[in-house]
């Protein structure tokens, strides 16, 4: 394209294009990372000896990260600041725990994890039992009714409340990859869509 050509151009063709162009730029971040996600899902629904090390791993750097931002926002609220010093204080000394008692911290949060479905089953059954009758209500229905099921079988044992932790973070690791790649395709296309339309 000649210097002429671009010369031409409004200020707000330049923005856009320059804006496709940045936009473009992201997408190999997302393909990446979406990737990683993916292999890491996979990983985990090996179920190898290494799957439950990776868990452990992951979780650690949540309660690790929560706990940051929690102190992050502490600095900048004025109200129930002590609130949020405590909660990320405790965040990250249990993501310190973890990679120091990684299966003590699995035990604990597959437990959480069985009661948590439990719970939130029961939320959901009665929500769409007793709640308004949309046209897709039917879905809260079996997500209530799939939650109990796997809660239920799943406190029944630490063994398989582990296990059901594992299948949970690998499905969700992998459903968070997928989408990521899909992402990534998105975002070079309306770059490419935006440079088009600047031109």
């Amino acid at each position: 394209m000649t210097s002429d050509a671009t010369s031409s151009r409004s200020p707000l063709q330049q923005a856009i294009r320059e804006g496709g162009r940045e936009l473009s730029g992201y997408w190999g971040w997302f393909l990446v990372l979406g990737i990683l996600w993916t292999g890491f899902g996979m990983y985990v629904l090996s179920y190898r000896v290494g799957s439950l090390a990776a868990v452990a791993a992951l979780v650690g750097v949540a309660f690790l990260f929560g706990g940051i931002t929690q102190l992050v926002v502490a600095s900048r609220v004025q109200s129930w600041r002590w609130l949020y010093i405590l909660s990320g204080i405790m965040g990250v000394a249990a993501g310190i725990g973890t990679f120091f008692w990684p299966d003590i911290t699995l035990y604990v949060v597959s437990i959480l994890v069985a009661w948590y479905l439990i719970f939130f089953g029961i939320i959901h059954l009665v929500d769409a039992l007793a709640g308004p009758k949309v046209g897709w209500w039917w879905t809260g229905l079996l997500l209530g009714i799939s939650e109990l099921v796997l809660g239920v079988w799943a406190v029944r044992s630490w063994e398989r409340s582990l296990l059901t932790l594992m299948t949970l973070v690998g499905v969700w690791a992998i459903v968070y990859g997928v989408n990521e790649i899909f992402a990534a395709f998105t975002l070079r296309e309306a770059g490419k869509q935006m440079e088009r339309l600047a031109d």
